[in-house]
């Protein structure tokens, strides 16, 4: 889907991330935004991106540029507005973090934790390869792509 680009937060686009929701059923499952960029700037080695769909901020995603538990490089945020799920967004979203993340030095796998009851987030890992190996950690799940 070349509509979808991933834009790093910039004084431009991080008040329109911190304005996105996600459904009621999915707010249990993840941090707001603010959170999330809050926890960026104590945390640097974190990159923050907009998710844009013809050029408007619609979802957010974070991820770790060193590798952490299970020798991995961890998926801390993906999400899109509820307006625009069920688009293909996350999905084209992820696969250009994904490529991303490649470029990252000793880079081997690729991991993100998730609720295991958040259906959605467990099809779109599992779409992009990812394999559940049964690692836990405290209330979610950790999933692995190896590259």
């Amino acid at each position: 889907m070349n509509n979808v680009k991933l834009v790093e937060l910039n004084e431009d686009n991080w008040y329109e991330c911190c304005q996105l929701e996600v459904s009621k059923e999915q707010s249990g499952f993840i941090e707001s935004n603010a959170i999330s960029i809050a926890q960026s700037k104590f945390e640097p080695t974190l990159k923050s991106y907009g998710i844009y769909f013809e050029d408007r901020v619609v979802g957010f995603l974070m991820y770790n540029s060193i590798a952490e538990e299970l020798d991995g490089h961890w998926v801390y945020r993906i999400m899109v507005d509820k307006s625009f799920q069920g688009k293909g967004i996350g999905k084209a979203a992820a696969e250009q973090m994904i490529a991303e993340m490649q470029k990252l030095p000793d880079v081997k796998k690729i991991v993100v934790g998730y609720h295991p009851d958040n259906t959605g987030a467990h099809q779109l890992y599992a779409s992009l390869g990812f394999i559940d190996h049964g690692d836990r950690f405290g209330k979610e799940m950790a999933v692995i792509k190896n590259l």
